[in-house]
């Protein structure tokens, strides 16, 4: 897997309402995808690069956590050039439920 390859480890569940999971952990429905991670306090949701959250945990934004919405065929764990993974358009899912765009 994707994070594993970057030296993560990683607690596979499936959460059979994943709608309820990710709204319990402050994901907005408009930003959801395949994916919902629990890394610290952040949640990551979807194909969310590396670097993101390298970023992200190295800062420690007063936030929710990271969201790339949708599947994106060209992002980690997707498929297409590795090269374009790292220049995903994430956004910060703040504690209000605004969406920002976060910068990696």
């Amino acid at each position: 897997m994707y994070l594993e390859q970057h030296g993560a480890d990683i607690e596979l569940t499936d959460e059979p309402d994943r709608a309820s999971f990710r709204a319990e952990h402050g994901i907005p429905d408009s930003v959801a995808s395949c994916h919902t991670a629990l890394v610290d306090e952040y949640a990551i949701e979807g194909h969310v690069p590396v670097g993101a959250i390298v970023t992200l945990l190295s800062e420690r934004p007063d936030a929710v956590g990271l969201a790339l919405p949708g599947m994106p065929s060209d992002s980690p764990g997707m498929g297409g050039d590795v090269s374009t993974w790292e220049a995903q358009p994430v956004l910060l899912v703040a504690n209000n439920g605004e969406l920002l765009p976060f910068d990696y």
